[in-house]
């Protein structure tokens, strides 16, 4: 097993590599799109370049070279007039050129912090025009207050405003700072400790808390500082291990990119902290998990790293604050079935959260189990949804979760897409004219699908779509050992045992359904009539739902 060091300087390695082989742009950048890969990867390259245990093919001093210059030209194109309502930011992009590009609040919220302990940690080796530029930067950034802002909403742009006012106030000795971001700190806590994050699942942003959070108990030297900082990460990894299952994050999502879906490749801090699958080849937010430390307590990575073979429930209650929930309460309630195998489940309410990106339900498979996608989930699209996205989905959709099984029913309007569309991972598929019955990886699944539907095998995944403004879903799973136990020999005796259990198909969208564990399911999601969710006869408990 690899130590956390060792799993950091691969990361490094590799992404030195990349950006030793990435061509210098004629504006001196390696990348346009977002200026902060600029930083990151010229952090890596420098990283290699000065540290002889750190496996470097190129050459070193060329290396060097090449990641000091992104460096001077990055630093270069911050806003360093005091008059300028931008001062001390930078632009997000860098077109038409980096010096008309319009700025933006984004790239100091994470970056200027990341700066700060880049700039400590190589300071001597940092040429002496560089450490220069960092040093009136970093002052600039300081100078700018773009961190002094109030605690609100408890989100991610306020848990990084208050690491910088950590970092930055101790490092220009401003205790008045330096307590704000203290008592900044401890409210967080206290809110996110009794109340649940209401960023749930939420991949670009909890990894910005860890990293956040993660360079301040680095740089801090207060002790009872550091200790507070301690107590925040020990909480984020584990509500982290409470989703994980080998690089996947099971569950729902408050938002979900193009990377966190239908494969989990946002996975770096991930491999760093419990390094149970094979680190990708594409990395595509490198940010600083090669560089930022914290060992989570054992008892979070034993849960993280050895699900029992027993399946358990996770119900969680979490405090609705972004959007307008369908179903008007405080709460929503999360519920992911875990096994060895597979996880699954989502959540019950629809909220239209940033950007329309909540992700409400799916099945999730270990990385290393699949070839290709890891999550498996079907959804009606949004009108704004671009084409060939498997995003952003519309608010006409019923769920029921219980252990093994996902219902789900689609009541489609006039003026609203005649679809749904589904993902499905790569394995050994049969198709019959009501469904879908697979091998994924240790796991056995049945996809019952209302009407006629179409599969396209891809490079990566089976991509589905049915037609028709009444439909449903219903799927389950069940594990390799658990298909020994009920004679399953293989996926064709499996898909010829599961055709013989059809969903009933019922007036007003009303879906009744028998599990392999003998009980009765029932879903009825016509939103115009009372909407009906029935384990063998009983109404959902959510007052099993708990913060934690």
């Amino acid at each position: 097993m690899t130590t956390i060091q060792q799993r950091q300087d691969e990361i490094i390695a590799n992404i030195a590599h990349a950006a030793y082989k990435q061509p210098v742009l004629s504006n001196g950048f390696l990348f346009e799109g977002d200026v902060r890969d600029n930083f990151y990867y010229a952090s890596y390259l420098f990283a290699a370049s000065v540290d002889p245990t750190i496996t470097f093919e190129g050459d070193r001093k060329e290396a060097r070279d090449k990641a000091e210059g992104v460096f001077l030209h990055l630093l270069e194109i911050q806003d360093q007039d005091p008059a300028s309502s931008t001062y001390g930011h930078w632009p997000l992009n860098l077109r038409p050129t980096p010096q008309e590009a319009s700025k933006n609040t984004l790239p100091v919220e994470l970056m200027g912090s990341l700066m700060v302990y880049f700039a400590q940690r190589y300071q001597e080796q940092l040429s002496e025009a560089l450490r220069v530029a960092f040093d009136k930067t970093l002052r600039h950034i300081y100078d700018s207050n773009f961190y002094r802002k109030p605690l609100t909403s408890y989100g991610h742009h306020e848990a990084k405003y208050t690491a910088a006012k950590l970092i930055f106030g101790q490092r220009y000795e401003d205790a008045v700072l330096v307590q704000d971001g203290y008592e900044s700190l401890q409210l967080t806590l206290k809110r996110v400790t009794a109340n649940g994050m209401t960023e749930y699942g939420g991949l670009p942003w909890f990894w910005h808390w860890v990293q956040a959070f993660t360079c301040a108990w680095q740089l801090i030297q207060d002790t009872a500082i550091r200790s507070e900082l301690a107590r925040m990460l020990d909480y984020l990894w584990s509500e982290r291990a409470t989703f994980y299952l080998g690089g996947a994050w099971a569950g729902p999502h408050a938002r979900i990119w193009p990377h966190d879906m239908p494969k989990d490749t946002n996975v770096l801090h991930d491999y760093v902290q419990y390094g149970d699958f094979k680190l990708p080849a594409n990395m595509p937010r490198t940010e600083y998990a090669g560089f930022l430390e914290y060992k989570a307590p054992a008892q979070t990575i034993q849960t993280a790293l050895h699900r029992s073979s027993v399946p358990v429930e996770i119900k969680r209650q979490i405090p609705k604050q972004i959007g307008q929930a369908q179903h008007e309460n405080d709460h929503l309630h999360s519920y992911v079935y875990f096994t060895e195998s597979f996880a699954m489940g989502g959540m019950w309410e629809r909220i239209r959260e940033f950007d329309n990106e909540q992700h409400r339900w799916d099945i999730a498979f270990p990385l290393d189990h699949v070839q290709g996608v890891n999550h498996a989930y079907f959804f009606h699209p949004d009108l704004e949804q671009p084409e060939g996205d498997l995003r952003h989905q519309s608010e006409y959709t019923e769920v029921l979760f219980h252990k093994q099984v996902i219902m789900a029913t689609y009541s489609i309007p006039e003026d609203q897409p005649t679809y749904i569309k589904g993902c499905l991972p790569l394995g050994e598929w049969v198709e019959s004219p009501n469904g879908l019955f697979g091998r994924v990886g240790n796991a056995l699944m049945a996809v019952y699908i209302q009407q006629p539907y179409h599969r396209e095998v891809l490079e990566d995944r089976c991509f589905v779509t049915s037609r028709g403004r009444t439909n449903a879903v219903v799927v389950e799973c069940v594990d390799q050992a658990n298909a020994e136990s009920l004679g399953i020999r293989d996926v064709h005796h499996f898909a010829e045992m599961m055709k013989a259990k059809q969903p009933t198909y019922g007036a007003n969208n009303t879906i009744t359904y028998t599990s392999l564990s003998n009980q009765t399911l029932l879903l009825s999601g016509d939103p115009t009539k009372e909407i009906r969710k029935l384990i063998d006869g009983e109404v959902i408990d959510f007052t099993s739902y708990t913060i934690a």
